[in-house]
């Protein structure tokens, strides 16, 4: 995604879901379970008209530092996060150890 676009994210909690929008469009969002100590991110999805535009690795990147500053253990159901935080290896503290194993992270 080029550095002069700008995506808003916000969090829709009527819709467990963390949302992107660029231009006022929803351009993605990840859905989740709060749990007591953790976030559990069940499914990531990116418009069509927003693929391979860097947004999917964008909203990844927000969810997971709003899980970090909140406190919160990532479990990664979502393959999308999983993978995500297997290519960026400093998000990895954010999953247990025996999360880990289980998403093979």
């Amino acid at each position: 995604m080029s550095n002069d676009i700008a995506l808003a994210f916000s969090s829709n909690d009527a819709l467990h879901r963390y949302e992107a929008a660029l231009d006022g469009k929803l351009a993605a969002y990840a859905e989740y379970n709060l749990l007591t100590d953790a976030i559990m991110f069940t499914h990531t999805e990116v418009l069509p008209a927003y693929e391979g535009k860097g947004v999917g690795s964008a909203i990844a990147r927000h969810v997971l530092d709003e899980a970090r500053t909140k406190g919160l253990h990532v479990i990664p159901v979502c393959q999308f996060i999983a993978g995500y935080i297997r290519k960026h290896r400093e998000y990895a503290d954010l999953v247990r150890p025996d999360i880990q194993r289980a998403f093979k992270i």
